[in-house]
């Protein structure tokens, strides 16, 4: 696709709002070029949006692994063998050498962990899905080539790194994590302090030269180039950094992401960018630009904890009233739902949703359900709770209960994440069962390792297989929820949502896909008890509902549906022509 001059002009208002108006002339040029060169490949998938057949699976390359085998050959073949053609998408997490924080630490961008495999079994993957790269982009690791080139004094690479002065005042500069801003370094320069926002082995790039943006754009045309169809922008929202602000959000950063977009839509037309920004929902939502010319995609961080928080006082009240406050996307733009996800389940995300007391009730059961907290420091020599580090399932589940009642209620969680206006991204182990993998926070020493367990394959198939066992309770239904979900329009990611209340242990919404004429009532009991519903003025004609998950047959009573939902039951309401 040729570069409009819609998108020249666009592109060059960007870069002279980020370098100026002489230097972003200059840049300009060389991004008309990388454009030309990657242009004439013909990279465009096949597909252009998201629809509701898009289900994603997040997983590592090495979450399933076994003997003799690269894991990337072996994920392709479980994936296939297993999900039934109902999984269309796989987010690969950072498959790139790295040298620590289990691949976001990224040595080598352009090439594959020989650990898991080489770029052949990418290809290979990309052929039967659509995949999500990382684009791990603040920050590389200490360890590579661009680093130790800065270190060895190549002029090149002298101004790749965000050099900071020590002594300088960086109290107002927002902190993911509670360690030190800067890093010390030796160098043939001398000793320098670099910008480690995340840590000492991640050393941020520094964005104010032109050249490491085109490095990286370029980076992120090769992506596409080996199979990409989604490109994940890791940590983005710390992109630019300025002394004075908070270093994150900052218009620049907004403007580079326009960039990105514009560069990507032009060589290869249908590839999705998502921003991953784990922040309050207001400034999560503004990634999305003016709705047409930025991210695709972005996370739904609130979703995690509220759902989290609805389960466990059996109270939806609070996730009811964030669902149905939620704006409206444009036909560019939708949200990533998830549950669960290599990371922990943020709580910054429901800032001004909960309270500091709801928040702490939380803390209180991720602790006694085996998980763990981790805190953020807040500037002011305080910390609050940022993530909770524990299996998803493991949050949900009461110590003692039975397996049938450990899958009912995790699946019942698991709908909303599949009823949701949006893209549904499934964690690996949510979709087969998993639980906390203490042994690996053992290991290793991190709390996150607890939700990041490699699993044997035979061992995995065995169990999954074993009729009656939590992870065959588990996938097995939750492969049932998908296929259903799947062939119904009114779950396109742009369909309207409509949430309304009904009892405060049940979550409840409409979806509808005005343009295919599908509608569809979501009621899910977030509550241990029966819970009687009565509903009205459904806008669906006849006198007969099914359940689409069951095939339950319910009858109105004078344009009324009376129902009564089990404990933790699931249903998806729509008029029956039979």
């Amino acid at each position: 696709m040729k570069m409009t001059e819609q998108k020249q002009e666009t592109i060059l208002e960007n870069l002279e709002f980020v370098y100026g108006k002489e230097k972003g002339t200059a840049v300009f040029e060389q991004v008309k070029s990388l454009v030309e060169h990657y242009r004439k490949k013909s990279l465009s998938p096949a597909k252009q949006w998201v629809d509701e057949k898009d289900i994603m699976v997040i997983t590592y390359g090495d979450s399933i692994k076994e003997d003799g085998k690269a894991p990337l050959k072996s994920l392709k073949e479980f994936l296939q063998e297993h999900t039934d053609g109902k999984i269309n998408s796989v987010h690969i997490l950072p498959f790139y050498p790295y040298s620590s924080d289990d691949g976001f630490s990224v040595i080598d961008y352009l090439k594959v962990n020989p650990d898991l495999g080489e770029w052949k079994d990418i290809h290979n993957l990309a052929e039967e899905f659509d995949i999500m790269f990382d684009a791990v982009i603040n920050h590389i690791s200490s360890q590579s080539d661009w680093f130790k080139e800065y270190k060895n004094g190549n002029p090149a690479y002298e101004k790749y790194f965000v050099e900071a002065d020590p002594e300088a005042d960086y109290s107002t500069i927002t902190r993911p994590r509670a360690l030190p801003l800067l890093t010390k370094v030796e160098t043939t320069r001398g000793d320098k302090y670099v910008w480690t926002t995340f840590s000492e082995d991640q050393i941020d790039l520094n964005f104010e030269y032109e050249g490491t943006l085109l490095s990286i754009l370029d980076i992120l045309a090769q992506y596409v180039e080996h199979g990409a169809r989604y490109l994940r922008l890791d940590a983005i929202g710390f992109m630019w950094k300025k002394l004075g602000t908070t270093s994150i959000h900052l218009e620049e950063t907004h403007r580079l992401v326009q960039i990105m977009r514009d560069v990507l839509e032009t060589i290869a037309p249908g590839t999705i960018i998502i921003t991953e920004t784990n922040v309050p929902h207001k400034d999560n939502i503004s990634y999305f630009g003016n709705g047409h010319n930025e991210a695709h995609l972005v996370y739904q961080f609130p979703l995690p904890p509220l759902t989290l928080q609805a389960f466990q006082t059996e109270d939806a009240t609070h996730l009811t009233n964030w669902a149905g406050n939620l704006e409206p996307t444009t036909e560019d733009t939708t949200f990533f739902n998830f549950l669960a996800s290599h990371d922990g389940i943020g709580v910054r995300p429901v800032e001004g949703i909960l309270n500091p007391e709801e928040v702490g009730v939380m803390v209180e059961k991720v602790k006694e359900r085996g998980g763990n907290v981790s805190y953020k420091d807040n500037g002011d020599g305080t910390q609050s709770p940022y993530e909770l580090n524990i299996n998803y399932l493991d949050a949900l589940t009461i110590p003692g209960e039975s397996d049938e009642k450990k899958a009912h209620r995790f699946l019942a969680a698991q709908s909303i994440l599949l009823s949701m206006m949006g893209v549904p991204g499934i964690y690996i182990h949510s979709l087969l069962g998993s639980r906390n993998d203490q042994e690996g926070v053992k290991e290793s020493g991190r709390y996150r390792s607890i939700n990041r367990e490699k699993l044997n394959r035979r061992k995995l198939e065995e169990e999954i297989m074993k009729k009656g066992s939590l992870r065959n309770l588990i996938f097995t239904e939750y492969k049932r929820f998908i296929s259903v979900r799947t062939e119904e329009k009114a779950f396109h990611p742009n369909a309207s949502q409509e949430v309304f209340f009904t009892d405060k242990r049940i979550f409840s919404m409409k979806r509808k896909n005005t343009k295919e004429n599908s509608e569809v009532t979501v009621l899910v009991n977030v509550s241990g008890e029966d819970v009687p519903v009565t509903l009205s003025g459904t806008n669906q004609a006849g006198d007969r509902v099914k359940d689409l998950i069951s095939d339950k047959m319910f009858h109105k009573d004078s344009g009324n549906l009376k129902l009564t939902l089990a404990p933790f039951e699931v249903l998806w309401l729509k008029e029956s022509k039979e």
